[in-house]
C-alpha cells in the first residue's frame, strides 16, 4: 500500500529527543522529513556518545530517533540562511520545532509569522512548560520536567525517588505532537477552508501532568499522596516482582477479584488466603499488601522461573520475566516476529526495531540515519538554487561545507 503520509513534507528544527521522536514517527509513516541543522555541529544529540559503529561512530540517542530523515545545514543566525529556510517552508506541509524558549519568534517563525508568510504550513512547537506561566521562560530537559511534574515522586521507592529509565517526557510529548499533526492533516483535507493552518504547542510539562492522571486524581479525591513501590503499583495488589529458586525474578499481577482468587487457590494452593475477608476486594488487598507479598515471595522462592510461569499461565495469571536490555536484544518475541530490520548509518548498517504499529500491507520505509548536512546540496537544488548560488551560500557560511 502507499505510505499513509506519502507526499507530506516536514521541516524540522529539532534537537535531542522530543521533536526528533515526533518527526521520526512521521517518517515511519512515509513523510519526507528535512532536518535543518546548524553547520557548526548540528543536533547536539549527535555527540552524546559514539557507541554505534565503534569509536568515532554514532550516538545511540541520535540513531534511535533520526532514521529516515534528510539533513540540511543552515546557519539560521544569518539572513541568507533564514531566507533559505523560508524557501524550504514554501514547499512544506509541516514545521516541527523544539528550540530554546523564544527562539522560533526570534527567527520570525512565531504562530503569527507563520500564519502570514506560510499560511498552509502546520506549525508545531514543542516546549518545556507552555506559555503564560511562571516557568514558561525556563529550559526544560526530560529529567527536569519529570521532577517538576511529580513523576519522579511516584517512581522508585519511598525516600528514594527515581527517574524512569526511558526519557518518557520527551517521547510522549513527541508522540502527542505527531498525533496532533496527523489529526490536522486529516482535518485540512476535509475542511476546504482558506483559513491559515492552525499552530500547535505541546509542552513536556503538560504531557507529564497528563501521564500523572491516576496519581493526581487519587491525591485530589483522597488527600493521600501515594508512595512509589519499585516494581509494583499502589493501585492494585498483589502486583509485583518476586525472586525465584533459580536466581531469576518473576513478575506476577492481578487486576481484579477473580484473578486474585485463581492466584491464591490454583497457583499458591492457599484457600485460606482466598477465603480471608481482608483480601476479598482490591482495597483490602492493597491495605494488606505486605502479607500477600510475603506469602507469594515464599512460594516463588521454592520454585524455578519456568515452573512458576507455566503454572501462572495455566491459572490465567499475568506473569513476566524481569529482563535487562541485553535480554531484550535477544528476546524471541522480537526475533520470531521479524521485528528487526537493517538500516544504514554513517558508521555502517545496524539493526533497528520496526515502529510499533503493524499496518496490513505496509512496510515502514526504515530509511538511513543522515550524516550532518548530507542532503544540503540536493535539497537546495530542488528549491532552484544553482551551483553558483550554493557556492555563494557556502562562502557566506550560511550553509555548511560540502558534506557537513
Amino acid at each position: 500500500m502507499t505510505a499513509p503520509l506519502a507526499g507530506v513534507t516536514v521541516v524540522a528544527l529539532e534537537q535531542a529527543v522530543s521533536a526528533p521522536m515526533c518527526t521520526r514517527a512521521l517518517a515511519d509513516f512515509g513523510a519526507r522529513v528535512i532536518k535543518v541543522e546548524n553547520p557548526d555541529g548540528g543536533d547536539f544529540a549527535r555527540y552524546y556518545d559514539d557507541v554505534v559503529g565503534g569509536p568515532g561512530g554514532q550516538a545511540a540517542h541520535f540513531v534511535w530517533v533520526n532514521r529516515g530523515k534528510q539533513s540540511v545545514t543552515l546557519d539560521l543566525k544569518s539572513e541568507a540562511g533564514r531566507e533559505v529556510l523560508h524557501r524550504l517552508l514554501d514547499t512544506a506541509d509541516v514545521l516541527v520545532s523544539n528550540l530554546a524558549p523564544g527562539a522560533t519568534a526570534r527567527l520570525g517563525l512565531s504562530a503569527t509569522d507563520m500564519a502570514t508568510r506560510h499560511p498552509n504550513v502546520i506549525a508545531v512547537e514543542i516546549d518545556g512548560y507552555g506559555s503564560g506561566g511562571p516557568l514558561s521562560h525556563k529550559r526544560a530537559y526530560d529529567l527536569l520536567v519529570q521532577a517538576e511534574s511529580g513523576v519522579c515522586s511516584v517512581t522508585g521507592r519511598p525516600g528514594e525517588p527515581a527517574k524512569p529509565g526511558p526519557p518518557v517526557a520527551d517521547v510522549t510529548s513527541g508522540l502527542y505532537s505527531a498525533l496532533s499533526i496527523m489529526a490536522l492533516l486529516i482535518g485540512r483535507k476535509g475542511a476546504g477552508s482558506d483559513e491559515p493552518a492552525p499552530s500547535v504547542t505541546v509542552s513536556l510539562f503538560d504531557t507529564m501532568a497528563e501521564m500523572m492522571g491516576y496519581h493526581l486524581t487519587y491525591a485530589r479525591h483522597s488527600g493521600i499522596e501515594q508512595q512509589p513501590l519499585g516494581m509494583s503499583s499502589p493501585a492494585v495488589a498483589p502486583y509485583g516482582a518476586y525472586a525465584t529458586a533459580d536466581g531469576h525474578t518473576v513478575v506476577l499481577g492481578t487486576t481484579n477479584d477473580r484473578e486474585w482468587q485463581r492466584l491464591a487457590r490454583e497457583l499458591l494452593g492457599r484457600d485460606d488466603l482466598a477465603d480471608d475477608p481482608r483480601f476479598a476486594g482490591n482495597a483490602g488487598r492493597v491495605a494488606n499488601r505486605a502479607i500477600l507479598d510475603e506469602a507469594i515471595g515464599q512460594w516463588c522462592a521454592r520454585h524455578d522461573l519456568a515452573k512458576i510461569q507455566h503454572a501462572a499461565d495455566a491459572a490465567g495469571i499475568g506473569n513476566a520475566r524481569y529482563n535487562t536490555a541485553g535480554d531484550v536484544l535477544a528476546h524471541p518475541q522480537l526475533s520470531e516476529r521479524d521485528r528487526w530490520r537493517s538500516i544504514d548509518t554513517p558508521a555502517g548498517p545496524i539493526p533497528s526495531l520496526l515502529p510499533p504499529p503493524v499496518i496490513a500491507g505496509f512496510e515502514p520505509p526504515m530509511g538511513p540515519v543522515p550524516a550532518l548536512g548530507e542532503h544540503t546540496e540536493a535539497v537546495l537544488g530542488e528549491l532552484g538554487f544553482t551551483d553558483t548560488e550554493i557556492a555563494e551560500l557556502r562562502g557566506q557560511r550560511a550553509i555548511g561545507q560540502a558534506g557537513s
